[in-house]
């Protein structure tokens, strides 16, 4: 007796994607659709999307109730089936790529003024690091900011450590430049 596995396995010509297949790229689109909504309105014109997607991102990002916000989010997964997603998920890709790159930035910048204040032997790594610094500058600006942490151990905010962080992550900028994002093509 055959059995309906049987009975299919020659039927290759009627071929077609499973109805989970289906739903897993309508979630997949309703996701990409959701990461676009993160971006903003600058970075999302340049992709060349339809203007009734575009409308609908923007009419989306205006709304703030749960299900209104999650059914237009199935909107926009519907509208995406129709064009061609892959230059949108390197747009959005590139975007949280940038991001995170920023955020990094941050935390070196973090790290080196934490060093800057501990250690005496940092001050002249970071200058080394950092070729054409101004030394004077930064010397004077990690002297106020130690005594300022003298004087109130437990306020580290003060104008002083900020002016540090400041001047780290603006020398940080100068030796290794951000480099320019290119236009996503469609």
């Amino acid at each position: 007796m055959r059995t309906q596995e049987d009975m299919y396995a020659g039927d290759d010509e009627f071929e077609r994607p499973s109805k989970t297949q289906k739903k897993q790229e309508s979630h997949d689109l309703q996701s990409l659709g959701e990461d676009l909504l993160t971006m903003p309105a600058n970075r999302l014109e340049p992709l060349g999307l339809p203007e009734i997607l575009l409308d609908a991102v923007r009419a989306a990002k205006k709304i703030t109730a749960h299900e209104g916000r999650r059914r237009q989010l199935q909107y926009i997964g519907k509208l995406m089936r129709r064009i061609d997603a892959e230059p949108l998920r390197q747009a959005v890709a590139s975007f949280k790529l940038g991001h995170a790159k920023d955020s990094l930035a941050l935390h070196q910048s973090e790290r080196w003024r934490e060093q800057l204040l501990a250690d005496d032997s940092a001050m002249q790594e970071f200058i080394e690091q950092h070729e054409g610094i101004d030394v004077q500058q930064l010397r004077s600006l990690v002297r106020a900011a130690r005594k300022d942490a003298a004087v109130a151990p437990e306020n580290r905010s003060g104008r002083a450590y900020r002016d540090l962080f400041q001047f780290i992550k603006t020398e940080q900028l100068r030796v290794q430049p951000v480099e320019p994002e290119s236009p996503v093509d469609d």
